[in-house]
């Protein structure tokens, strides 16, 4: 009897559920995508080459891989901090810091750069304390790093919150009766666990940062050669109705990012094995 009802699903059975997901992720992800190189596969090699190598398309790379890099480490270090203190502490107004979280998942990306670039402007609420100390953030690469790391640093505290809440804590009271530090303890017990889901929000907010376009363009001033990130490109191509160069152009920034989820992927599952053995 059990086994009659251990058989029995809600939902239909795998042929039926496995045909849904194909079409699905077909009409939503896969054919999208290969439309891409389809689209890109009308110009011939050096006329590829041409368009991906541009002084100008290749400033935009040096910005956008770089600026998102950055604002991804930098949320890898506070994302972790911040989902620190929601899981470990209790303190007034916690479930409002917890929602503030997820704003930059709800607010339009073009009202966070409205709401970025007048407050880091000169004379901004923040701007103008730092422009006595020569940092200019709004109109510069630093504008952007701001802008990305503000849309990213959700992810890290998403993937890695439920990961502490899992944690046990005995283990920790362990380590310290056995006479580890603080920063042993961290780095030998807590760490190896977090680190799979580290790399997960790593990953997630380096290619939300990517492709982002609606926040950066109002911070960044959009200079060419300096504060032009590669989405305004492939946008200035569409409006220019060259849809093979933007194309080409998205597929550079289409290959990066499979490139960086597949070596993130491995280090997840390499980290994972090594903590699961150990």
């Amino acid at each position: 009897m059990a086994k009659r009802l251990a058989k029995k699903s809600i939902i239909p059975g795998f042929g039926l559920t496995m045909g849904y997901t194909l079409v699905y992720l077909s009409l939503i992800v896969l054919i999208p995508l290969s439309l891409i190189f389809y689209k890109t596969a009308s110009l011939s090699w050096k006329e590829y080459w041409d368009v991906v190598t541009d002084p100008r398309v290749i400033a935009s790379y040096r910005l956008t891989f770089g600026a998102s890099f950055v604002a991804s480490v930098i949320n890898a270090v506070f994302g972790t901090l911040i989902a620190w203190v929601l899981v470990r502490y209790d303190f007034i107004g916690k479930r409002l810091v917890d929602g503030i979280v997820d704003l930059p998942f709800a607010l339009p990306t073009a009202v966070a750069g409205i709401a970025l670039t007048s407050v880091y402007s000169d004379n901004g609420w923040i701007g103008k304390f730092l422009a006595p100390l020569g940092i200019k953030v709004a109109f510069t690469p630093l504008g952007v790093i701001v802008a990305l790391t503000f849309i990213g640093f959700p992810f890290v505290v998403r993937t890695i919150q439920p990961v502490l809440q899992d944690l046990d804590h005995q283990l920790e009271e362990a380590a310290f009766s056995l006479g580890a530090s603080r920063l042993q303890t961290f780095v030998r017990v807590l760490f190896p666990p977090l680190l799979p889901a580290l790399l997960t929000g790593f990953a997630l907010a380096f290619a939300r940062a990517l492709g982002e376009y609606g926040s950066v363009i109002f911070i960044s001033g959009n200079m060419p050669m300096v504060t032009e990130v590669t989405p305004l490109l492939i946008v200035t191509k569409l409006e220019q109705y060259d849809y093979a160069g933007a194309t080409a152009i998205a597929s550079v920034v289409l290959i990066a990012s499979f490139i960086l989820l597949f070596i993130i992927n491995c280090l997840q599952w390499v980290s994972g094995r090594r903590y699961f053995i150990g």
